[in-house]
């Protein structure tokens, strides 16, 4: 018999110590797996970089704030990107900053922080052939709107507005960090000179380094000013009256010219725009001056006068223009609104010629009614000339049409004439035809006519020239047929009676004659048959 009995034996202390063991190591070798990966994983996420610090390594040479290569000590050059990387924490730390945006509609100047110091007066650092500056001082070139893994102990980034021109505007370009000009005398220099270019912008938005360029917009556009709006404009008459003016000058700045009136007219008190000192150096000078010496070789009175006015008004725009196109200034207009001669000699002057105004305007009056006079002579002597024309053409266009009537009808009475003779002949040949077309029936009618009485004569000589008994026979035959039909049941009545009267002679001459068989004749016509 089998023993199924389970027996039941004490823990083996040893195996559970080993087990024991064996989970305290695990745990230990996890939490050493995961104090290694998260003390040696450097996470660098979207926008951000990471700044590599060496702990140990060569050691930096006095001045140096960059470790030269990655042997040693201190911030390395080397910036790590979006990603995750492993570095040993006792041998580097790191620092995650984020990246150097520029937003749209802005733009980012570098100033390199490492590198030998520039020498005087220099600001701009020295950049070697791949473009990695070698000093300190502003990097030439600009940051356009984007994102940019910029290492912030090698690189400060300054944010600035871009140049924006508006239409109607030149931008004049000053160099400031190119080599000084050959030729110091020179208003404007070459494009690689320090000062200011001879070639300006054209309107829009112009990215430049303001530390390298410097933009100054001058405005293009046409522009206005009152001569009288700053003081009394005016000038001494001839004999010796102030007369005083007023108006109005239209000008622009030169686009092609727009550096070089920058240039000779921009005062540093009224900052980078030149329009106030365009119009107190150019337009109010050779204003005054042209008024005072033009007008003093006018009386006062002729002022008041439409002629000595128009006059000087075109002298004063044309002498305007010369003055200023070659300062780059063109003058579009100058128009003298207003001239004010003194009220002493003003009034008087002012009816006289009103007097001659008004004698001016009687005589042209007149020289108008006559003008009148003979527009309307000319106008009635052209409308009887359109009469005689219209009358003319009337009779040439009635006589043309009588005549091409005329010609119409000519035609159609001959058409019609033709057509009539067509019609004559067609009729006699048709007379022609009928006469002939007569005469054939007719001999046909004769040769028929004879023929049937040819028969008719042959068949009365069978009857012995009786024509009664021939007649007698053929209606005999034409009854035949409908004898039975017309044959009643009794001797006496009528219809035998009526025949009896023909039996009698009948026998009496087949008696006599005899038989002779009638030709085979066609049904004569009533007419030759009813005659006896």
């Amino acid at each position: 018999m089998t023993d199924n009995r389970v027996i039941v034996r004490p823990p083996n202390k040893a195996s559970g110590i080993a087990l024991l063991l064996a989970i305290i190591l695990c745990a230990m070798a996890f939490s050493l797996t995961w104090f290694v990966y998260t003390s040696f994983r450097i996470d660098v996420g979207s926008g951000e970089i990471a700044i590599l610090t060496r702990k140990i390594g060569k050691d930096l040479k006095n001045g140096e704030e960059i470790a030269p290569t990655p042997e040693h000590k201190g911030i390395q050059r080397e910036v790590l990107t979006e990603g995750r990387y492993f570095r040993n924490p006792y041998t580097w730390s790191w620092e995650v900053v984020k990246q150097v945006e520029v937003a749209s509609g802005e733009m980012g100047v570098k100033v390199s922080l490492t590198g030998d110091d520039l020498g005087y007066g220099e600001f701009l650092a020295h950049v070697d052939e791949k473009g990695e500056p070698t000093t300190k001082g502003i990097v030439p070139g600009v940051l356009n709107p984007g994102r940019y893994p910029i290492h912030p102990y090698l690189y400060a980034v300054e944010i600035h507005k871009p140049i924006t021109i508006p239409a109607g505007f030149k931008g004049v370009v000053t160099n400031l960090a190119a080599p000084l000009a050959k030729d110091s005398n020179k208003l404007l220099v070459e494009k690689n000179e320090r000062g200011v270019q001879t070639t300006a912008l054209e309107p829009g938005t112009h990215y430049v380094n303001p530390y390298v360029t410097r933009i100054d917009l001058v405005d293009c556009r046409s522009q206005r000013f009152n001569l009288g709006q700053e003081d009394d404009m005016g000038f001494p008459s001839k004999d010796g009256f102030w007369v005083s003016l007023d108006g109005v000058i239209e000008f622009r700045v030169n686009p092609e010219k727009a550096a070089e009136v920058y240039v000779l007219f921009n005062q540093q008190e009224n900052g980078p725009t030149i329009d106030a000192e365009i119009v107190q150096t150019i337009i109010m000078p050779n204003a005054r001056s042209f008024c005072r010496l033009q007008g003093s070789n006018s009386s006062g009175r002729e002022f008041i006068q439409g002629e000595t006015r128009s006059a000087f008004q075109k002298a004063f725009e044309t002498e305007m223009r010369k003055a200023c196109e070659p300062l780059g200034i063109e003058i579009i207009q100058a128009l003298i609104t207003t001239i004010r001669p003194p009220e002493k000699i003003a009034e008087p002057v002012r009816r006289r010629e009103i007097s001659k105004q008004e004698e001016l305007q009687y005589k042209q009056q007149v020289l108008q009614q006559e003008s009148e006079q003979k527009l309307a002579v000319e106008k009635a002597m052209v409308e009887q000339k359109q009469s005689l024309v219209t009358a003319d053409r009337d009779v040439v266009k009635v006589t043309t049409k009588a005549a091409e009537e005329q010609q119409v009808a000519l035609t159609l009475a001959n058409q019609q004439l033709a057509v009539a003779q067509l019609k004559l002949e067609a009729s006699l040949d048709e007379s022609r035809a009928i006469e002939a077309r007569g005469k054939a029936a007719a001999d046909v009618v004769r040769f028929d006519n004879e023929a049937e009485a040819a028969g008719w004569q042959t068949a009365v000589q069978a009857f012995s020239g009786d024509g009664q008994a021939y007649a007698r026979y053929v209606l005999y035959q034409k009854l035949s047929s409908a004898w039975q039909r017309m044959m009643v049941n009794t001797a006496d009545s009528p219809m035998m009676k009526i025949l009896d009267s023909f039996t009698e002679p009948i026998g009496r001459t087949l008696a006599v004659q005899p038989p002779v068989t009638a030709p085979a004749v066609a049904d004569p016509p009533a007419g030759p048959a009813a005659a006896p």
